[in-house]
């Protein structure tokens, strides 16, 4: 790929912050067992696999769990 390929591809992409179990805790206050849970009920969103033993969530989608509970337009 070349250089110019690569800047658009960038560009074209936004930029999307994966955060780990703790981080995700401290957003939203909920501890890990509520969080997974939620995740089994279907109200709360999902991790990403990252690896055999690691997950994390996408910022966007916690941004969005908040927004949608704290009734936010």
């Amino acid at each position: 790929m070349h250089q110019t390929e690569t800047a658009e591809l960038t560009q074209a992409i936004p930029e999307e912050r994966l955060l780990r179990l703790d981080h995700v805790m401290s957003r939203v206050g909920l501890g890990r067992s509520t969080i997974y849970r939620r995740i089994n009920q279907g109200t709360f969103p999902a991790p990403v696999k990252l690896g055999h033993r690691a997950v994390a969530w996408r910022e966007s989608d916690i941004n969005r769990w908040i927004h949608q509970r704290t009734g936010a337009a």
